[in-house]
């Protein structure tokens, strides 16, 4: 059988892979990477991002305002709700805390996020979630405002088992980027050696964090397929495997039907 993969998060909307489309879109083809997640980081770029998902079959998108947007206009809970009904929206984000490039006073993020979360429990639709250098505060905020009542996804995770465990028992996914190909990401490999497959999903965060072979340029999702044969080799799995246990994943926490 042919293995199967998708993307469950990349930017295609950014300029230098929305130029490139067409020719992603056959890399991606070639690699069996069937779906991609094409993920939102601020509101005015929604309009670009929902016409790509309605012109492409094979892509899905999101909405929502990452947590380093700091100047982005602010949601509300009515708008994410309003534009969660676009066709072809399958979860509400990227949100979620990021203590790692922004200091001070920083309410002004817990509050967006606490947005994200009523919006999606409003809207009943799963959450991505970005967290760095904020998983005490990130895995609080998700138990006050019920986050369990939706489930989602850590996106890029690079946290602890501990967090994974914490993040697991709200009903929530982890997924691996690049990350998990680097050699120094020794306590990440422990992590993903420990995940049950039925809890795991690969992304690329294109065009960010590109996986060995090809780290230091432009990352796209047909390279997915290299955090799938990693993962594969960690957990002593065929690529195949990975690949079918996390797109029947993602199928079944986006919704999607095959």
């Amino acid at each position: 059988m042919t293995p199967l993969y998708v993307d469950s998060h990349c930017h295609l909307n950014f300029p230098e892979l929305q130029a490139r489309l067409p020719e992603l879109l056959e890399h991606m083809a070639a690699k069996q990477v069937t779906h991609a997640l094409c993920v939102s980081v601020e509101l005015a770029e929604f309009p670009v991002i929902a016409s790509l998902a309605k012109a492409h079959a094979n892509l899905y998108a999101s909405v929502g305002v990452h947590p380093d947007y700091e100047t982005s206009t602010e949601p509300t809970e009515d708008e994410l709700v309003r534009l969660s009904e676009t066709s072809k929206v399958v979860a509400i984000g990227e949100t979620g805390l990021d203590y790692y490039r922004l200091t001070g006073d920083l309410d002004w993020q817990r509050a967006r996020f606490r947005t994200h979360i009523r919006a999606a429990r409003r809207c009943n639709k799963p959450l991505i979630i970005h967290t760095r250098s904020a998983a005490d505060d990130t895995l609080r905020i998700m138990r006050e405002e019920g986050a369990r009542e939706v489930g989602g996804v850590m996106h890029c995770f690079t946290e602890s088992w501990d967090v994974a465990q914490q993040a697991m028992d709200l009903g929530f996914l982890i997924s691996f980027s690049g990350i998990v190909t680097f050699k120094n990401a020794h306590a990440l490999h422990e992590v993903a050696r420990r995940m049950p497959l039925e809890q795991m999903l690969i992304e690329t965060d294109s065009p960010y964090l590109a996986p060995v072979p090809h780290r230091g340029k432009t990352n796209e999702p047909a390279f997915v397929t290299h955090v799938a044969e990693h993962l594969g080799r960690l957990k002593d799995v065929s690529c195949a495997q990975i690949g079918a246990q996390t797109t029947n994943n993602f199928m079944r926490l986006f919704n999607i039907l095959k």
